[in-house]
């Protein structure tokens, strides 16, 4: 081979030697390629000869072979982004960078997302490349510093406005005087007046165009930066060169464009300002995340509290809250009892008792009890943490539809200086042969309409506002690609318990006396099963106080066996009293009927004697059926999927009007289920809480978790509903037709503005500075229309 380079992946998947023999192979099968693979460090170490392949190469065949490359990601802030084109360029650089797997460089979040193989590349590489690109970038802020620092640029650009405002407005005044013949002061029409007023607009406040312009065209590419200093150095070179000739000739009445260059940079600056002021309204929904924090919190140290900074809040830490202030961080209630209202985070309004042992979240208000607890989760690692994650990785990444903007933005600026450049020349030969300044002007207005701003916005600013909105209501979306597909969506499938019921048995019918009630509740406190445990619920609930059990035994199968105050309990199915010569017939039918409306029902003998009957069942979600009827509203069919049998799965289904059944179905075969829904043509949500639906999660088009759930389900979903609320399954649905409208609009009035605006400067109907005007409220208007998401009634 000639020369090579080396690179070594971790390897995920292996077994067994015979799994690193079977991917050595297939790489040493590609040309130029010597690789090792090793099943105890997990590692491939592959040389390579860079001109016959590439990592990514390399990757796909591990990959063809079944097995993955473990990578890792990082996020960086970039600087100095104008435009599509800009974060076009950055993404394309980085993505043909060695080792990087994938990067998503969003414009409306100024910052990009690298998968890559640590092993090849590092962070460093990342910003060098930026750097070299022309922008710069940093590892990424946490929000409340990003927040400051957008205030900071905020307050830059305003700075930078006013001195270029004031300094522009005698300027407008002498354009005034071309359009209306306005009587002014003769100072103002004085050709070194306006040189030395245009000047410093020119080349010190808009400076920043002429080195964003430098920067690309060095890189070989071209944005918003190149059309505005091409725009604006042209009227502002004319009329220097008019200037000269006025200084030369005597009685020559020169024919100055300063105000032109002038005003286009303040109306640009003017655009850039107010669309930096509407986009940190986008991020209002992360801001206000951020606010639910508690600031401070009061910790035990050499026993003695004291308040400190929440930063300081370190893992195993005890802490004291006092009524009326709000949980610093995750943990778990050592000492007290209290209600705690987790309605920022489950949407249940009603507050939740606490005592010794039970978890408690960061963010959520103690209500009425003094606590002390033990921090468990702290920093970034709570849930209101892990949840402003999610948002801020939705909101930074791209929709599928965001490649349309993304491909016209990499041709467009070169086509519209050719568009520019063909204007000038049809002018100066055909329309006003042999006039310069008809012909400079038409070519200026075209640079300046078609800068592609807004087309740029159109999309990631109504992801970030749709997100955030979302987010606002408890709905979790993963990313821009769920929260378009989400709308596509025309079946959902539900896990039936902790999904559709709560999850939780409850006692729904009871017949018997109150005395029966308490032997049976005292029983079946002896007992670990969650049907017991409903009972004693039950029981609690009715303030019945319970008795000693002398005698306990538990029958497999039937039931239980217990002597409780002196008398013999029998408590099970129709074979226990069978077996124990219980006369049961009297209440056979009733037990029959509990069991048709899928409940598990349990008789009750004293002392060979039947006294009564009592039915549990995991009870539907008060929401359900609603949730439900706005999913069929919306035109989408309903299915259940549960391994219970087919009599209590049908009668959950009648009481919430399911379509479809999918009843005993074991845990590994969700997955298939979803598949064959697939195979006909169905766009499929699947929504479950479980360690069992994690699979059948990640196989549908779009995966729901409930937020009562389980870690891994969670983990496995595209989309998380917080608090198990099935109303927000349309919610999330609404929120992506809405959102998905919303970006249909922004790139329809984008890509029109420029396909109108273009030719109506090359025929010369649009001065250069309506047109810069035009340009920067054409930015405005997509980030204002994205804003309206923020209203939107879900």
């Amino acid at each position: 081979m000639s020369e090579t380079k080396k690179t070594t992946f971790n390897v995920t998947g292996m077994t067994c030697a015979a799994c690193a023999n079977r991917i050595e192979k297939n790489l040493n099968r590609m040309e130029d390629v010597d690789a090792n693979v090793n099943v105890t460090t997990e590692k491939a170490t592959v040389h390579y000869n860079p001109d016959n392949t590439t990592p990514e190469a390399i990757t796909n065949t591990i990959r063809k072979t079944g097995y993955d490359i473990a990578t890792e990601k990082i996020e960086l802030d970039v600087q100095g982004m104008t435009c599509a084109a800009c974060s076009n360029r950055i993404e394309k650089g980085l993505n043909r960078m060695d080792g990087v797997t994938n990067a998503n460089v969003n414009l409306t979040t100024e910052n990009a997302v690298i998968s890559y193989n640590p092993n090849t590349v590092s962070e460093s590489d990342f910003i060098a490349k930026i750097q070299h690109l022309g922008y710069d970038a940093s590892l990424k802020q946490s929000a409340k510093e990003k927040q400051s620092a957008k205030h900071q640029e905020i307050k830059r650009k305003r700075t930078k406005l006013i001195i270029s405002a004031i300094l522009t407005l005698p300027l407008l005044l002498t354009m005034l005087v071309h359009l209306f013949h306005l009587p002014l002061p003769h100072f103002i029409m004085n050709p070194w007046f306006q040189f030395a007023l245009a000047t410093p607009i020119q080349f010190i406040i808009g400076w920043q165009f002429y080195v964003g312009a430098y920067k690309n065209l060095r890189n070989g590419s071209a944005n918003m930066d190149v059309l505005v200093a091409l725009g604006t150095s042209a009227a502002y070179v004319f009329s220097i060169y008019e200037l000269i000739k006025w200084l030369v000739r005597s009685n020559y009445e020169p024919h100055l464009y300063f105000e032109t260059s002038a005003v286009l940079i303040t109306l640009i600056l003017f655009g850039k300002y107010l669309e930096t002021l509407a986009k940190s309204q986008t991020t209002n929904a992360l801001s206000e995340l951020l606010q639910l924090q508690a600031k401070e919190a009061r910790v035990i140290r050499n026993d003695k509290q004291i308040m400190i900074p929440l930063e300081e809040v370190n893992e195993g830490d005890m802490l004291i809250v006092k009524p009326g202030e709000k949980i610093p961080v995750d943990g778990t209630i050592i000492k007290g009892r209290t209600s705690v209202d987790e309605s920022m985070l489950t949407g249940e309004s009603l507050p939740i008792d606490k005592a010794q042992n039970d978890s408690v979240i960061g963010a959520t208000m103690n209500n009425n009890g003094t606590i002390t607890m033990k921090a468990t989760k702290v920093g970034k690692d709570t849930a209101l943490s892990s949840i402003i994650n999610v948002v801020e990785e939705a909101q930074g990444s791209k929709a599928p539809i965001q490649r349309l903007a993304d491909i016209i933005s990499g041709y467009f600026v070169p086509i519209v200086v050719g568009i520019a450049l063909l204007t000038f020349i049809i002018w100066i030969t055909l329309v006003q042969t042999g006039q310069f300044e008809p012909a400079l002007v038409a070519a200026i207005a075209v640079l300046v309409i078609a800068c592609p701003c807004a087309l740029g916005l159109a999309t990631p600013t109504s992801i970030m506002v749709g997100t955030g909105k979302a987010a606002e209501n408890g709905i979790l979306f993963k990313g821009g690609a769920h929260i378009e597909r989400t709308h596509e969506i025309d079946t959902i499938v539900l896990d039936k318990t902790g999904t559709i019921t709560k999850g939780v048995p409850e006692v729904t019918d009871f017949k018997g006396d109150t005395t029966t009630l308490k032997l049976l509740a005292s029983a079946e406190h002896q007992s670990e099963h969650p049907l017991a445990e409903a009972i004693v619920n039950y029981a609690t609930s009715q303030q019945l106080d319970l008795y000693d059990v002398d005698e306990f035994n538990a029958l497999p199968g039937r039931g239980i066996q217990a002597k409780v105050d002196g008398k013999q309990l029998l408590i099970g199915n129709r074979q226990l009293m069978q077996d124990s010569n219980v006369a049961h017939t009297e209440l056979t039918s009733q037990m029959t009927q509990f069991e048709d409306e899928g409940k598990t029902a349990m008789l009750i003998a004293i002392d060979q004697q039947l006294s009564g009957i009592i039915a549990v069942a995991d009870t539907v979600k008060d929401s359900a059926a609603q949730a439900i009827q706005q999913l069929h509203d919306l035109g989408i069919q309903v299915a259940m999927l549960t391994g219970d049998n087919e009599r209590t799965a049908q009668s959950i289904a009648k009481q919430v009007n399911i379509d479809t059944v999918y009843a005993q179905v074991l845990p590994e075969e969700k997955a298939s289920t979803i598949s064959k829904l697939q195979q006909e043509n169905k766009k499929v949500a699947m929504v479950g809480d479980g360690i069992n639906d994690a699979p059948a999660l990640v196989k549908a088009d779009i995966g729901i978790a409930i937020g009562t759930g389980t870690e891994v389900a969670i983990e496995a979903a595209d989309i998380t509903i917080l608090g198990g609320d099935l109303m927000l399954l349309p919610k999330a649905i609404n929120t992506s037709k809405l959102t998905i409208r919303n970006i249909r609009q922004n790139l329809f009035w984008a890509l029109g503005y420029n396909v109108a605006g273009i030719p109506i400067a090359a025929f010369g109907l649009l001065a250069p500075w309506i047109a810069g005007a035009a340009m920067a409220l054409s930015s405005v208007s997509v980030v204002t229309n994205a804003l309206r998401l923020k209203r939107m009634k879900l």
